[in-house]
């Protein structure tokens, strides 16, 4: 049974019945029977007797065994070559067994697999060169036990011909010289594995001329004394097993489309039936909105409030308004007031809306709507968007226009000034000026615009365009801009420009 210890796991054997220290998880081990194989020698015996190893790691973020076995050995006592380990990996979830074949093996660029590869090897008692390229050092192990240590004195580059990557290998040939047509040197102490890959001494130019420290022709270059000390310890077959941590700065690069030079550094531009994000930055970061706070106003009223009731028409006198309406009425409908509100932005209309529910408790609604609507980013101060702690990002205010779009549409079509057949009372202004519509643009079908010192020029639009014969509706936001109308064309123009028209 076993007996744990804080560093280790021992296990009880079955045929000394000593305990045993192991890394990681150990799999009792059978008794043994004779074998029956007249070639395998009496080492190879004893190390069969332990055939079986696991170990856990992580592998690409997934906990997996390692399984470690010795076969052949009755041929590789026969022609005297080292045994060679087979390393098989347990997905621990579903038990499904991956083998990994000799040679490069892109998995073994993950630390974690390489060093328990590598503890498994060293368990087992398997003989093997480990070489730890992104280290700069390799260590040859003689039956698990650390025989030799030298450092990489040179690689050659990444790309070329003797470029070595992660994988299990086996020494394949031995060559106590060999002359490379291709670099024009000899490489002394050569030790072979899938044909062009070498670990040797350093080389040296004909006339025994030795290369200077930057040469990179060749494989994985140690000094002369020790390439030959390995050499002599190291037989044909011995497994190989190489590490080099995978390069990440190729995979940091993100392709970023070059869009139109606009004054604004923050917009965004969709297409607002399928999602389709076509150019946008600063997605979460809040900034303030000026007017654009109308459509929240809208909405909350729109489903709170009584759009055929009639209030007192009291212009507030703590704001100011563009083109004033309320002065010398006595009472409006609520959805006389909205046309007021998204037509020409009217401060006095948001003031005069939101006190029917109490200022408060509607600036209050209008942040409880935004949180129901996932707009984390967004904070509302007051109905009219005057005040610079309006803010919201631009993914949240698409969040907002694609709620109205869906849910709340007549918003939209007020906001292009539309006259809708509506059972609610209206039309009692005339004469309305709609600040919405973009200039020289006649595929706008509604939005929203607003402009303060802290905010810049903020503007919401939808647009009605045809791509692949198809008709389409984008969503253009900006925010913080000093020429709007020029920014929203730019865009437009951008996305008919990469998409097609």
């Amino acid at each position: 049974m076993p007996d744990k210890s804080e560093s280790s796991v021992k296990l009880y054997s079955y045929a000394d019945d000593l305990p045993k220290n192991g890394k990681g998880m150990l799999i009792p081990r059978p008794k043994q029977t004779p074998p029956t194989h007249t070639f395998t020698p009496m080492s190879a015996r004893k190390t069969s007797s332990r055939s079986l190893k696991r170990v856990a790691v992580v592998v690409a973020g997934v906990a997996a065994i390692i399984l470690v076995s010795m076969t052949g050995y009755g041929l590789v006592a026969q022609q005297n070559l080292a045994a060679a380990p087979t390393v098989t990996i347990v997905n621990p979830y579903d038990q499904r067994t991956t083998e990994l074949t000799y040679g490069p093996q892109e998995a073994f660029s993950r630390e974690a697999l390489f060093t328990g590869t590598r503890d498994s090897f060293i368990d087992e008692g398997i003989t093997f060169i480990e070489v730890d390229l992104t280290k700069e050092q390799l260590r040859f192990f003689k039956k698990g036990v650390l025989y030799q240590s030298a450092t990489i004195v040179r690689t050659s580059e990444t790309g070329s011909w003797w470029d070595t990557p992660s994988g299990l290998y086996k020494i394949e040939k031995k060559t106590p010289e060999f002359f490379t047509n291709i670099g024009q040197v000899y490489f002394p102490w050569v030790l072979s594995f899938e044909k062009n890959f070498i670990i040797h001494g350093w080389p040296t130019y004909p006339g025994d001329r030795p290369v200077s420290a930057d040469f990179t022709g060749g494989g994985i270059r140690l000094d002369d004394a020790a390439a030959e000390a390995l050499y002599s310890a190291v037989s044909v077959g011995t497994p190989v097993l190489v590490h080099k941590r995978q390069e990440q700065t190729a995979k940091v690069f993100v392709y970023e489309p070059q869009v139109p030079d606009i004054d604004t550094k923050h917009y965004f531009i969709a297409d607002i039936e399928n999602g389709t994000v076509m150019a946008a930055t600063n997605l979460d970061q809040p900034v303030p909105i000026a007017s654009l706070t109308k459509l929240m106003t809208a909405v909350v009223a729109a489903e709170q409030l009584d759009l055929d009731g009639r209030v007192k028409a009291v212009a507030p006198t703590f704001v100011t308004t563009l083109i004033p309406r309320l002065e010398g009425r006595t009472s409006v409908s609520l959805y006389s007031l909205l046309q007021l509100l998204l037509v020409e932005s009217s401060n006095e209309a948001a003031e005069t809306i939101a006190g029917e529910m109490g200022r408060a408790g509607f600036i209050a609604a209008m942040n409880t709507k935004a949180r129901q609507l996932g707009m984390l980013h967004t904070n509302f101060a007051d109905p009219s968007g005057l005040s610079a702690e309006n803010t919201a990002s631009l993914g949240d205010l698409y969040t907002l226009t694609r709620y109205i779009y869906e849910n709340r549409r007549f918003i939209f079509e007020l906001t292009a000034n539309t006259n809708l057949a509506s059972a609610h009372v209206g039309g009692e202004f005339d004469g309305l000026i709609n600040f919405n519509e973009v200039k020289d643009m006649d595929n706008f079908i509604g939005g929203k615009v607003g402009e303060t010192l802290a905010a810049g020029q903020t503007s919401i639009s939808l647009h009605r365009l045809s791509f692949q014969g198809q008709e389409r509706i984008l969503a253009v936001i900006l925010l913080g801009s000093t020429n709007r109308t020029s920014d929203v064309q730019a865009l437009i123009a951008y996305v008919q420009n990469r998409f097609g028209n």
